[in-house]
């Protein structure tokens, strides 16, 4: 029942805007991935509501590895807070609860990846501790 509220915070945002649909009914494919993460029991998707309003929401990933000992990772990505909430704690508050769960299944890193137009959320992820440590990379398999 939350999945259009999420999807509109993800339109709503410089970057979403150009990647996202906001259409309705809802593009199948996010129910598709939804429904993917709600299965696999290493996915978590965070909702966070305000009287009656969803106002955040991230996707928390639990990786297990072979490498650094067969080492877990925390993966967090699809942060997004409700523009008329921003500033106000609500991050912070989102990512304490995400960490704990990192250190709850037994990670021990976590990481994340953003854009790299996206100043503040570095000045925001740097408060929280996150550093720069390795350079990332994507291929875009769609051929856009």
């Amino acid at each position: 029942a939350d999945l259009e509220a999420i999807v509109d915070m993800l339109v709503d945002d410089m970057i979403g805007k150009g990647r996202e649909d906001g259409s309705r009914p809802l593009n199948a494919r996010y129910v598709a991935a939804f429904d993917a993460i709600a299965r696999d029991e290493n996915q978590f998707l965070l909702v966070v509501e305000e009287a009656g309003e969803i106002v955040g929401s991230l996707q928390l990933s639990f990786i297990p590895g072979i490498a650094r000992l067969g080492m877990w990772r925390g993966q967090i990505e699809g942060v997004r807070i409700k523009s008329t909430k921003r500033g106000s704690g609500l991050g912070h508050k989102m990512f304490d609860w995400a960490i704990a769960r990192c250190r709850d299944k037994g990670c021990e890193l976590v990481q994340l990846a953003m854009d790299k137009t996206r100043l503040d959320t570095l000045r925001f992820y740097e408060s929280l501790g996150f550093k720069a440590s390795h350079e990332g990379m994507k291929l875009d398999l769609t051929g856009k």
